[in-house]
């Protein structure tokens, strides 16, 4: 069976900018909704850290949380000054700068989320 190709209009005079999930104008964009949850995938909240392009700096990453944008950056200020460091929201993954896998873990845990440590 053929995929189906979805082709279409990514500039107009008339609307500007086009979505390509949506197929609509970016600013009447129904796809790219920040105020929805966003997809989780297996409701497992996955813990690494990673030190990749950091200058060798280790930061702790959490992904996989089932929360709109708003709840997703109200849970990193909660684990921020929980942890005592600093960090940030980047395209639905926290950032905890240093190592702080073992801290955050026992803290969602509290919190319901099933967690898990993934990677080195």
């Amino acid at each position: 069976m053929a995929a189906k190709k979805r082709g279409g209009l990514v500039y107009s005079t008339a609307a500007g900018r086009m979505c390509p999930g949506c197929l609509r104008a970016a600013a009447e964009c129904v796809c790219r909704d920040r105020s929805r949850p966003r997809d989780g995938g297996d409701g497992i909240v996955r813990i690494s850290r990673e030190t990749k392009g950091r200058k060798g700096a280790g930061v702790t990453l959490l992904r996989g949380l089932p929360l709109a944008d708003d709840a997703l950056k109200a849970l990193a200020k909660r684990l921020k000054a929980q942890c005592g460091v600093g960090g940030a929201v980047k395209e639905g993954v926290i950032e905890l700068q240093g190592d702080q896998r073992s801290k955050v873990q026992a803290l969602l845990e509290a919190e319901g989320y099933q967690v898990k440590l993934a990677g080195g």
